[in-house]
């Protein structure tokens, strides 16, 4: 029987619930996950399955813009999926997935994450298609092109009517640290 799931947004999580889930993503990235990338995984809805022993799956969906064939696309941009070690490869990923992709499919245009080589089985698993394209983002500097985020991005097939085409960039709104 599937644990029960919470979605909220940022502002419905209290300071100990969001502490807690910090916890869970700093431990699950294996200190790999800094202030920046937190920052980014906030603002948005949260998909939160918790036991009793606190935590165990997260993500969150926030807002963003991807420019593409001269169209900004608002984008929900999946952040911050984390698993408990003691419960991986239980369906608590997919259990969470499945709330973020609810949610990407009722309120954006695209849905968009940047997966790592460990991760991107459980979208491809899920319909996200990984993007052959050029990815680009929009810098204070102007137009600068990211070859190190290719091949990391998924895309969630967009409800604009017209399909994403590889031969023209994916251009990322800016923001502080990983842009994609």
């Amino acid at each position: 029987m599937p644990l029960p799931l919470r979605t909220a947004h940022t502002a419905d999580l209290d300071p100990a619930e969001l502490r807690a889930v910090r916890s869970l993503l700093d431990e699950a990235f294996d200190g790999d996950f800094g202030d920046e990338d937190w920052d980014h995984s906030l603002g948005g809805m949260h998909a939160l399955v918790r036991d009793g022993a606190g935590p165990a799956a997260h993500g969150s969906v926030v807002m963003r813009r991807i420019r593409h064939r001269g169209r900004w696309l608002r984008t929900g941009y999946v952040e911050a999926v984390a698993v408990r070690a003691d419960v991986r490869r239980t369906g608590l990923g997919g259990q969470v997935m499945a709330a973020l992709e609810g949610i990407v499919d009722r309120a954006y245009d695209l849905g968009a994450l940047s997966a790592s080589a460990d991760g991107a089985p459980l979208y491809t698993a899920r319909g996200w298609q990984q993007w052959s394209g050029r990815v680009c983002a929009l810098s204070p500097d102007g137009i600068v092109h990211l070859p190190e985020e290719e091949g990391g991005v998924h895309l969630r097939p967009a409800r604009t009517g017209r399909p994403l085409d590889p031969d023209h960039e994916l251009v990322f709104d800016w923001r502080d640290g990983d842009i994609a």
